[in-house]
């Protein structure tokens, strides 16, 4: 939680052993992540493949090294959930956008939402 209360949330970007990105969202006292390989999606029309990877402990979010950086970090506020997607909100270095997790039969779908 941030100094306000609120769920915080990072985005690592992974440089190696292959280039990608994992989103963590803080939640029940534990970062819930996702490898995202090509990154958070910039267009309605196209959605991120979004692997989810063991839960991370909280001070993993500010942990950098020589081959992770964080790519944003913020808060997250959730909109809508069900057993089938989070709806939720970044509110991290740039505007705020809200993005929805949709579970498939295998991994997740990240897509953003239309203003």
């Amino acid at each position: 939680m941030d100094d306000q209360g609120r769920a915080t949330f990072v985005l690592h970007e992974h440089h190696k052993p292959r280039h990608h990105f994992d989103l963590r969202l803080e939640e029940d006292g534990v970062l819930r992540s996702w490898a995202v390989p090509r990154g958070l999606p910039e267009d309605p029309r196209h959605n991120r493949l979004a692997v989810p990877v063991p839960d991370h402990n909280l001070e993993h979010l500010t942990y950098t090294d020589a081959d992770k950086e964080i790519a944003d970090i913020g808060w997250w506020q959730e909109v809508d959930r069900n057993d089938k997607r989070i709806v939720f909100t970044l509110h991290g270095r740039g505007a705020p956008r809200t993005y929805a997790l949709i579970r498939t039969a295998s991994d997740w779908l990240l897509h953003l939402v239309r203003d």
